[in-house]
């Protein structure tokens, strides 16, 4: 029989496309901390120890964006040429301009629409305890564990830029196995090779499959062209928003297409994907159903979204019916509303923007939260 295999991934910090996820939403929180009505769509661009910080912000804030970029950066680990960037003293050029008039028409608090048009999707399944699927789980356990042992210095020769990928074998849907694990890890050029790896095998993989308690006997690949020392912006650009799968549910649900770094909540690519994830996750710890995705879509300048659908895969236990009845009843889907419930105007988003928006145990996200498990307990 032909085995059922699917596969997600993860980066750490140091990957250039995280960088600048990073740095737009520290941009973005720097921000909300002064103005919570600023208005930011912020995006930076990164290569050989070059940063250019652009897209539009409107705020009362007095931010210094350049010293911003430069402390990401060195509490990355990049205080070097040699590393993959110099923070301390790369060149960056802003570039940033003010939001259109035109959108602040509809998005103003009078009018409470959407600052874009476009289509989200949440996602919950009660696979893992965080109600993630299980590759991207563990994909982003392994380069935040990886990550933290670099920081702490046990993990030798290690450098910021890390990538993970986690391959795991549903053939029997309920006993899934991990069938491959790949790490990619950025060095130092005078390594050991043998003891680098061993302590990625050995420490890192082991320590992180053991907490989700599965199978140890998976095929390994770590650095499969054999080096890895040229990393960061050096060895490849950056972009924010480019990592739009990394940062959701791996590929196990569909996305609208919208990133999330460097906008404030009244761009429903970012807190419209929250919401529905809220909610999907909601729905599923109260029994719903087993597993649901939930798709929202939205019209510039207008409050409700145009439409709402969902996918339970077969796993509910009421109506689909009773299901959409229930979204429709316990949530404010408006752009206002949402950002009222999920208390989005904080500066709380720089946290979001390695190792996943969704399903994360190390951070307290107010859309991960399970406080309408029981009010939906009434649809059962």
């Amino acid at each position: 029989m032909e085995r059922i295999l699917f596969t997600s991934e993860s980066v750490s910090e140091g990957h250039p496309d995280k960088i600048c996820d990073q740095i737009s939403d520290a941009i973005l929180d720097a921000c909300l901390a002064e103005d919570p009505y600023s208005r930011v769509a912020c995006e930076c661009f990164t290569t050989t120890n070059l940063l250019v910080i652009g897209g539009e912000i409107t705020t009362q804030a007095q931010v210094d964006y350049e010293q911003i970029a430069r402390n990401v950066l060195c509490q990355i680990g990049y205080t070097s040429d040699e590393i993959g960037i110099d923070g301390y003293r790369c060149e960056i050029k802003n570039v940033i301009g003010v939001q259109s008039s035109d959108i602040a028409l509809g998005t103003n608090k009078e009018v409470g629409g959407a600052g874009d048009q476009g289509i989200m999707f949440g996602y919950a399944s009660n696979e893992t305890e965080g109600y993630m699927p299980l590759p991207i789980s563990i994909a982003h356990h392994l380069v935040r564990y990886a990550t933290e042992k670099r920081h702490s210095g046990e993990f030798q020769w290690a450098r910021p830029d890390m990538k993970s990928q986690v391959t795991v074998d549903y053939t029997n849907v309920l006993h899934p196995r991990i069938d491959t694990i790949l790490m990619s890890i950025q060095h130092d050029p005078d390594f050991d090779e043998k003891a680098f790896k061993d302590y990625i095998q050995n420490v890192i993989m082991q320590d992180v499959v053991k907490k989700y308690g599965m199978n140890t006997d998976y095929k390994v690949l770590i650095n499969p062209t054999g080096r890895f020392v040229i990393g960061g912006p050096h060895g490849d650009t950056g972009l924010t928003g480019r990592k739009i799968i990394v940062d959701t549910y791996g590929g196990s649900a569909r996305h609208g297409g919208g990133a999330f770094s460097g906008k404030d909540p009244s761009k429903v690519d970012r807190s419209g994907a929250y919401m529905a994830r809220y909610m999907a996750k909601n729905i599923v710890a109260a029994g719903l159903c087993d597993c649901i995705e939930i798709q929202l879509s939205y019209a510039i300048g207008v409050k409700e979204p145009t439409s709402v659908y969902i996918e339970t895969y077969g796993t509910e236990k009421v109506l689909r019916d009773v299901i959409l009845k229930a979204i429709h009843n316990e949530f404010d889907l408006t752009p206002q509303g949402i950002i009222d419930t999920l208390q989005l105007l904080r500066p709380i988003y720089q946290k979001t923007a390695v190792y996943g928006h969704f399903g994360r145990g190390d951070v307290d996200l107010p859309w991960e939260k399970l406080d309408r498990v029981e009010s939906l307990k009434k649809y059962l």
